[in-house]
């Protein structure tokens, strides 16, 4: 019996990686399981959550999978890409997935991209069919200062037990990523040393990779990845 444990991002929930945990169940007989971090889901409430806690609950519910299942894969998405590899690093877990890992932090360069379409959208009266500011806006003034250095502190954290990854490794990175520069993939693939590793690049793809233009591509290449043969 396998499960397959995927782990969302910073001020998010299990709404961002839907599109993977829903076509990882409609092509497998797996038992997939996606846990809302502390303080995180559709209504934000980080006030009083450290990162401690979110690398709790992850910790929690790998540590349950691993006793119930003779095989357990796992997935991150941005900062859940960096509990993940924590995780991996720590615990026996079989199959790895990165998807857009916050290894590094912001990049400008596409963050001022993006704020200039955002702009151009506004002066055009398009603003209500701009994706990026309409997901964005609804997370203004619901994440307090100290959540983001929690977040600083996770990645910092995590950040060492990337070169104890033993595991076989499939890293993905959006290129139009304006939260993790595309760059990081490189990182993440100097950084773990396991011996098997695959690192793709989704040209279309920003932060938000399973939402975005690429994700019927990025889901069947995660599939693939996790249902091949051991070498």
């Amino acid at each position: 019996m396998i499960a397959c444990l995927i782990i969302h991002g910073y001020t998010g929930g299990p709404y961002e990686v839907e599109p993977l945990s829903t076509y990882l169940k409609e092509n497998t007989n797996w038992h997939i399981e996606v846990p809302t971090l502390p303080g995180h889901g559709r209504k934000l409430a980080l006030e009083n959550v450290s990162h401690k806690n979110w690398i709790a609950a992850a910790e929690d519910s790998l540590k349950k999978l691993n006793e119930r299942y003779d095989e357990v894969y796992l997935i991150g998405f941005s900062m859940g890409g960096m509990i993940a590899s924590y995780l991996t690093a720590k615990y026996k877990v079989d199959k790895l997935v990165l998807l857009a890992t916050a290894g590094k932090y912001l990049s400008f360069k596409q963050i001022c991209r993006d704020i200039s379409e955002v702009v151009a959208d506004g002066f055009k009266g398009k603003l209500r069919q701009n994706k990026l500011y309409l997901h964005y806006k609804k997370k203004l003034g619901a994440v307090p200062f100290k959540a983001n250095l929690e977040f600083l502190k996770l990645v910092k954290f995590t950040k060492p037990y990337l070169k104890n990854i033993e595991s076989p490794v499939m890293i993905a990175q959006g290129q139009q990523d304006g939260m993790v520069p595309y760059k990081t993939a490189y990182y993440l693939n100097k950084e773990i040393t396991s011996k098997r590793k695959e690192v793709v690049f989704f040209e279309r793809s920003r932060h938000l990779i399973c939402l975005g233009n690429d994700k019927d591509t990025l889901n069947t290449m995660i599939y693939q990845f996790l249902t091949k043969e051991k070498e």
